[in-house]
């Protein structure tokens, strides 16, 4: 087996597109989907704007027996999965053989509080006799990567990330080791679905929840005017193979897992949590053999606090040095919200189809940038990519690096 690892497909339900195609177009263009939250019962929340994924029809993907059983995050998963595995054109006769050569991972840092919150309301109003029996494990974290494995017919590794922000990126780690372990491939990625009202509740005490009420300034990190984050759902999977085995059955290599580093800093002081994430990016960067000056686009993780920020910045720059200045810096998801662990994943797509366009995608509603950094703000810009850089941190002192190169 070769010590690479691969991705093959990729699968996306997002706030600006459903499918790969649909959110690379939108997030080239720089397109800002942000808007009034218009799920129903949060109309009297402070959270204002959010990303929602609209024009969604669960019922179109996915059977009514797995709907009926899962809450809104699940049903993004499995939505991306079944992109992701389309993708890969890896179906059920390549691994009908061997079930147990493929697995699952995801990560979720809030699991199905849609689902939750209704069945708690039935059982408030009207007794346990109307509790439904899902209730038991739609909520649940491993909710998505139980369904996914079923479904499917996957009896690989199968687990879940139960974290914040960064698992989204700690996921691949994961998937990785299940690869280097003898698994042929691997699901992997995470969707989110937090707009439901006791969810946004639950929110609403976030160190840098945005509660602004205008679409364009409400979230706009690396600024002067930095107010914090908007939350969002949805999600992306992935398909990730043993580059020897992909290239045997005939799959087109999109990207190598090059290097991943994790750091934990037990803490909300941002100064520190930006020492952590310089670690997670070294540790990256020594696992991939990559040299500071390698790295060709900085997905930053852009928490939307000044403080926040600063940290950030003052991280790539210790970590990459002076390059850490001149590296393009972008920040999509200031155009579709922060989905918590789901933001890394989709930051990856990103990266994947960045790498293979030849594109550093802009940072929407951002322009007037405060820091020391090479932020790509209005439009895209055009440039020979070979090697991308992944960012993520938790709230409460996670940290995550990713790094992707070119497949070829």
């Amino acid at each position: 087996m070769t010590s690479r690892t691969v991705i093959t497909g990729i699968g996306v339900v997002a706030p600006n597109g459903v499918g790969a195609d649909a959110f690379w177009k939108a997030t080239q263009s720089g397109l800002s989907v942000l808007d009034r939250v218009t799920r129903a019962g949060c109309e009297h929340l402070p959270l204002r704007v959010a990303g929602e994924v609209r024009g969604f029809d669960p019922g179109a993907m996915v059977e009514d027996r797995f709907l009926v059983q899962t809450d809104r995050f699940t049903h993004h998963a499995l939505a991306a999965a079944d992109l992701a595995l389309e993708d890969a054109r890896l179906g059920r006769a390549d691994y009908e053989a061997d079930p147990f050569s493929v697995g699952v991972v995801t990560a979720a840092g809030s699991g199905g509080g849609e689902f939750g919150q209704r069945e708690l309301q039935h059982l408030w109003e009207q007794g346990p006799r109307f509790v439904g029996p899902y209730q038991s494990i739609a909520w649940f974290y491993a909710a998505s990567t139980g369904q996914i494995s079923i479904r499917r017919g996957l009896k690989g590794p199968c687990g879940v990330v139960a974290s914040d922000e960064a698992g989204g990126l700690d996921a691949f780690a994961h998937a990785v080791r299940g690869i280097r372990q003898g698994s042929r491939a691997m699901l992997v990625g995470a969707t989110e679905a937090p707009l439901a009202p006791y969810s946004i509740v639950c929110q609403l005490e976030y160190e840098g929840l945005s509660t602004g009420d205008d679409p364009e300034r409400a979230y706009r990190p690396f600024t002067d005017k930095a107010c914090g984050f908007v939350p969002a759902e949805g999600g992306a999977m992935f398909v990730v193979e043993d580059e020897a085995e992909a290239r045997r059955r005939g799959a087109t290599v999109r990207v190598v897992l090059a290097g991943h580093g994790a750091t934990f800093t037990g803490t909300r002081r941002r100064d520190v949590s930006g020492e952590g994430l310089a670690h997670a990016i070294r540790g990256a960067l020594r696992e991939a053999d990559c040299a500071p000056e390698e790295i060709d686009v900085v997905f930053a993780d852009a928490i939307g606090t000044r403080e926040a920020d600063a940290a950030e910045a003052a991280a790539i720059a210790d970590a990459l040095g002076a390059y850490g200045r001149k590296v393009p810096v972008t920040a999509p998801k200031s155009g579709t919200g922060r989905a918590y662990c789901a933001a890394p994943a989709l930051d990856t797509a990103a990266a994947v189809l960045a790498l293979e366009h030849g594109v550093v995608p802009p940072t929407p509603n951002v322009y007037d940038v405060c820091h020391d950094l090479d932020v790509v703000t209005g439009s895209a810009r055009t440039a020979e990519l070979r090697t991308a850089l992944v960012l993520s941190r938790g709230r409460m002192g996670s940290n995550s690096a990713l790094v992707v190169r070119n497949g070829s």
